[in-house]
């Protein structure tokens, strides 16, 4: 039976992390930004290029114009949306996966066999971690980078979803990795998906 893991994640969290970790751990694919590749194949007329712009970001002002009602004139995003739940569905159909980002356990919230799981941790933690990453990286910019690239996806979510990201309702799991740390973490994600 397939197993489909679907990781949300605070910026800086380690949901990335956990999400290749996990895959490694159960010998499973994992689809992070290779997804957007295959969203911009399943999709005609959208290049990788547009795609990556678009990626898990709400658009403030292009399109506003135009109808909702003629997908050749709507959005980019959106375009680009009914792609990705496209390439999901198809990748959650035919294999065991882990997805990080993209909304996946929202576009897969009527599969039985998905564990759906939200990292997240404090803002102190997560800038100390993504420090040590980028250390070329200002901290004053780094600081907002963080704040904004979680903006960024909350509007994305809530736009494409109607819910909020870091709402524990929309999971079966969340973990704070500034608490429990990403070892235990993973322990406890490879622990839940056994049940899946």
């Amino acid at each position: 039976m397939r197993k489909i893991i679907t990781i949300s994640r605070q910026f800086g969290a380690g949901g990335g992390e956990l999400g290749r970790r996990t895959a490694d751990a159960l010998g499973i694919p994992l689809y992070n930004k290779d997804l957007i590749l295959c969203t911009a194949k399943a999709s005609a007329g959208l290049t990788p290029a547009q795609v990556r712009k678009w990626d898990e970001r709400v658009p403030t002002s292009f399109g506003l114009t135009q109808s909702l009602f003629d997908f050749y004139n709507r959005p980019l995003s959106d375009k680009l949306w009914e792609a990705q739940v496209k390439a999901i569905r198809e990748i959650a159909d035919h294999e065991s996966c882990v997805i990080v980002g993209r909304n996946a356990d929202f576009i897969l919230r009527e599969f039985d066999h998905c564990l759906r799981v939200f990292v997240h941790a404090d803002f102190e933690w997560r800038f100390e971690r993504m420090r040590g990453m980028m250390e070329d990286t200002e901290p004053e910019k780094l600081r907002a980078n963080i704040k904004a690239v979680d903006k960024a996806r909350s509007a994305y979510c809530t736009h494409y979803t109607g819910r909020h990201y870091a709402d524990a309702t929309n999971y079966d799991l969340t973990l704070c990795t500034s608490l429990l740390g990403i070892d235990f973490a993973l322990e406890e994600i490879l622990r839940a998906a056994e049940r899946v």
